[in-house]
């Protein structure tokens, strides 16, 4: 049985650069065009449109791809700095 996830659910999934998070943003039940390709989704296997993090790119993955991660659902957090780290006495 595929794992379901509802809109808002925080996952993580594989990409060519590693592993990405981000939030649900939409369940696709039926055929739809994304991107140039034809995402065969149905009611037996749904696909979700994801929003990464970190850069707000869009994606879509099956259920099968994704993994809840821990946190409230649709929950927001601010980039972390990139700056350098203080230690003891800086």
């Amino acid at each position: 049985m595929p794992r379901a996830f509802k809109i808002g659910d925080h996952v993580s999934w594989n990409s060519e650069a590693g592993r990405v998070s981000g939030f649900i943003r939409r369940k696709v039940s039926a055929p739809v065009e994304f991107k140039g390709y034809t995402v065969r989704a149905s009611r037996e296997e749904p696909q979700y449109l994801i929003e990464s993090d970190k850069t707000a790119h869009l994606a879509m993955h099956k259920g099968s791809a994704l993994r809840r991660l821990q946190g409230r659902a649709g929950a927001r957090t601010k980039p972390r700095s990139r700056g350098r780290r203080r230690g003891k006495g800086s």
